[in-house]
């Protein structure tokens, strides 16, 4: 064996290092005598060595033998998902719906790889039901890490935040890397995760993958593409429940109304002075640094809060939500809100129970027990059940103006379309005319369900 073409490859804290020749995306240290990369690169480096004709001694991964049952069956949708990740070389974006069975896509890759894998999840409640299924599923008994749990095992479940603490450990452990709700991902400190792992596979799982700020364009290189979509239009009455959606509009009071215009003034002249524009979520964030050095630009900002907490508060979506209940009585409904105040505000109103981020988990779990066993018919909840926890099936979302973004959209739209006999899901958006929820909601509304004719009074799908 010609020794000048040995080359030795080996980890350390997130990275690979290399010895005894270059190669690409390597940059070379001088305290170790070696050239180094992020272990993201791991696989490509491999490659291009071995293509080179270079003897390896690869000691990257250091794997644990896992053992898996598979009972996992697969809907056509999702064995179709599966397939296309499988084509696209065991890398990539799976995009589903809500209450289409992610997991079962991931939970069947497991199974046909038999190899060591990492799950990331954005809450601790999904720590325990990752961990349930992969139990059920493929008779393995998982290692946590997150909510007081530091286990590393063959199938080891993690927080974005436990495993953000723990990646130069994590690199070199695992084979596959499931990234459930993948658009947490690209956010600064979570992308580390990704680049000190040197997993030649990778799964991300997410209902919505567009980010606002626009770093879903990270996905090819920390993931892979999106190489499997379908949206809840597409799937209606095939994989979830068939569905409508309405829009019913109200008016701010006159006293409401006198400071919503008020402020919108403020706003308005103030942007006009400093010569900006909001065209976009961009010229926003460009309003929000502004805001440190100028104090004109803070004025508008709180003025553009105080109007999306009058359009969010209005007294007349209280009644209106007294109307839907009235009509809608035999629904088991989840009422979502974007402020806290206005969720405690309708529990007190109409005696309906309501969990918030400043729930305590027992008393949540508790709740929504109570909600699956028909004892309650209505929650009422802010942003915090938006992802990251099991809801119990409902028939009913009513959303009080949510300013939600298109993920929002659909999330809360999975919380009511699983599918079940003779179930038609419904979502009522309640929107205070003339005001920022009125024209979000359309733009919103268009991004996620395509062109709609909808009148003023509601619209349906």
């Amino acid at each position: 064996m010609n020794e000048d073409r040995k080359v030795k490859m080996t980890y350390q804290g997130g990275t690979v290092l290399i010895s005894g020749a270059w190669a690409p995306y390597t940059m070379w240290d001088d305290r170790l005598g070696a050239y180094r990369a992020f272990a993201i690169h791991y696989p490509l480096i491999r490659r291009y060595l071995e293509s080179a004709g270079y003897q390896l001694e690869d000691d990257v991964l250091e794997l644990e033998d896992v053992l898996f049952e598979d009972i996992v069956e697969l809907k056509p949708v999702q064995k179709h998902a599966l397939d296309s990740w499988e084509k696209a070389g065991r890398r990539g974006i799976v995009v589903l719906p809500t209450g289409t069975g992610k997991t079962y896509v991931a939970l069947k890759a497991m199974a046909r790889l038999s190899k060591p894998t990492l799950i990331i999840v954005p809450t601790i409640d999904l720590l325990s039901q990752w961990g349930e299924r992969v139990q059920s599923h493929l008779g393995y008994e998982s290692g946590y890490l997150g909510g007081g749990k530091q286990e590393i095992r063959g199938v080891t479940i993690a927080t974005y935040d436990s495993a953000y603490l723990w990646a130069e450990r994590l690199g070199n452990r695992f084979i596959l890397v499931v990234f459930d709700e993948v658009h947490h991902l690209p956010a600064q400190s979570y992308r580390r995760i990704a680049e000190f792992s040197a997993a030649p596979y990778r799964l991300g799982l997410t209902a919505t993958p567009e980010r606002e700020d626009g770093l879903d364009r990270l996905y090819p290189m920390l993931v892979g593409g999106i190489v499997y979509s379908a949206g809840v239009k597409e799937l209606a009455g095939v994989e979830i429940a068939p569905f409508k959606v309405r829009r019913v509009y109200v008016d701010l009071t006159p006293e409401e109304r006198r400071t919503y215009d008020e402020d919108e003034r403020l706003f308005t002249e103030i942007l006009k002075r400093l010569g900006l524009r909001m065209r976009s979520q961009d010229d926003f964030q460009r309003l929000v640094r502004l805001t440190a050095r100028n104090r004109e630009a803070r004025k508008a900002l709180l003025a553009r809060l105080e109007m999306n907490k009058i359009a969010m508060n209005s007294r007349a979506k209280m009644e209106k939500l007294r109307e839907i209940l009235a009509e809608t009585s035999t629904s088991s409904t989840l009422i979502f809100t974007r402020y806290n105040k206005l969720a405690y505000d309708i529990s007190r109103e109409f005696l309906i129970p309501v969990i918030t981020h400043e729930t305590p988990k027992k008393e949540r779990g508790e709740i929504l027990g109570d909600f699956r066993r028909g004892i309650y018919r209505a929650v009422v909840t802010s942003t915090v059940l938006d992802e990251g926890i099991d809801v119990p099936d409902a028939t009913l979302a009513v959303v009080l103006g949510g300013f939600g973004t298109s993920r929002q959209f659909v999330q809360r739209l999975g919380r009511v379309v699983r599918k079940r006999e003779g179930k038609i899901a419904e979502m009522i958006e309640v929107v205070a005319k003339g005001t920022l929820d009125y024209y979000l909601s359309r733009r919103r509304r268009h991004a996620t369900l395509g062109a709609s004719k909808d009148k003023d009074k509601e619209g349906s799908r």
